[in-house]
């Protein structure tokens, strides 16, 4: 049986989203996706951004740079 070359998303998700990679984000904390884009640019490139705002609004329920975003630092 010839092995996928995509992976397992779901592990991957729950990696980065709850597991062992969500400690080292640290979702809703000031800086939680420029954490996650540096951790991911690793292995996935220009599509880390994309990814990391899609877990990002999984994680807190809000969008990156919103204004209701919670991690947001204050000015």
């Amino acid at each position: 049986m010839a092995r996928s070359k995509s992976g397992n998303a779901s592990a991957l998700k729950r990696y980065w989203g709850t597991g062992a990679g969500a400690a080292r984000i640290r979702w809703g904390t000031p800086g939680d996706w420029t954490r996650c884009n540096r951790q991911l640019a690793k292995y996935l490139g220009p599509r880390a951004k994309g990814y990391c705002a899609r877990m990002h609004r999984a994680r807190t329920g809000t969008w990156p740079g919103s204004k209701a975003n919670t991690g947001m630092r204050r000015r």
